[in-house]
């Protein structure tokens, strides 16, 4: 089979890639991630996954490492793509390791200092106060899990210095506010006296988290090893809204703010849900676009009746 010829042309150029060869030659059928490793060769790079690949039309990045460079028709049409050196990289398993691993240290952290934080501190927290405390922590326990056994990531790693930005989300508000906020001697968990009502929001609690594990486990296995194909997703809340493991992240977080009565969990999920929403009408569109008339189009993308 005969070899292609590629141009490469700097994706920022006044942050050039200063031994970007000028073009490369390729076996026809190479792919995303032949042409990444190739050029980081040629440029001196040590760390492939530090290159962006642009489609040279659309300056979308050419996200499937699997996908070949024959297959896409800007990239074949015009024999060039764009470039770009993305600094530094972390693998997105480890940053979400560390994303998750905050609040629990954290919650641990003020239930274990409450005699030296707060006033009354050394009185024992209620039944209430260590009902929210292990929702709280199991989240992102299984969170966790999730991260090291289910999910499969469509790329190997993202820049380094994104893991400060992502983590402090969860370790910030998740963590360190709600914490505060929950196991203060005078908070309204401290003094709730409503059993059946924490019942509740422990239901609502275990049916959000078992039914969004089920999808994560399910989508997992939709998807090969570090490739981002998509295939239509349907049973389990799909036939609802587009995103049903934001569903049913958002329940089991309302069951959170009924046990906890916190303003500060209602913070921090209703920021939360705000980006699940951006991601779901994304993922809708993405169906819509490469699935046509095959894709059964949701009305609701993550709340169904309401987003």
């Amino acid at each position: 089979m005969a070899n292609t010829t590629i141009k490469l042309t700097n994706r920022a150029p006044k942050q050039p890639i200063r031994r970007l060869p000028a073009t490369v030659d390729l076996p026809a059928d190479a792919t995303v991630e032949h042409l990444k490793v190739l050029v980081a060769k040629l440029a001196g790079i040590s760390d492939f996954n530090r290159l962006g690949i642009y489609d040279p039309a659309t300056k979308k990045t050419l996200k499937n490492l699997k996908a070949r460079l024959v297959d896409e028709p800007n990239v074949s049409a015009a024999k060039e793509v764009l470039v770009k050196d993305l600094g530094p990289q972390i693998s997105w398993r480890a940053v979400f390791v560390i994303e998750y691993l905050g609040p629990i240290l954290i919650h641990a952290l003020v239930v274990a200092a409450r005699p030296y934080m707060y006033k009354n501190g050394n009185d024992d927290m209620s039944t209430t106060q260590w009902l929210a405390f292990g929702m709280i922590v199991a989240h992102f326990v299984k969170r966790e899990v999730e991260t090291l056994f289910v999910h499969k990531f469509s790329a190997n790693t993202m820049p380094f210095f994104n893991v400060f930005k992502n983590s402090f989300f969860y370790w910030a508000l998740s963590g360190l506010l709600c914490a505060v906020s929950i196991y203060n001697p005078n908070s309204l968990a401290a003094r709730a006296d409503k059993p059946a009502l924490d019942l509740v929001g422990l239901a609502l609690y275990l049916f959000g988290e078992t039914s969004n594990a089920l999808v994560h486990l399910y989508l997992a296995s939709l998807r090969s090893t570090g490739g981002t194909e998509r295939k239509i997703p349907s049973g389990y809340g799909f036939s609802i809204v587009t995103c049903p493991n934001y569903l049913y992240e958002v329940l089991s977080w309302v069951g959170i703010i009924v046990v906890s009565r916190d303003w500060a969990v209602a913070l921090f999920i209703s920021i939360g849900a705000a980006q699940m929403f951006v991601w779901a009408k994304g993922k809708e569109r993405a169906y819509r676009k490469e699935f046509g008339d095959k894709y059964k189009k949701k009305r609701f993308v993550m709340l169904p009746g309401l987003l």
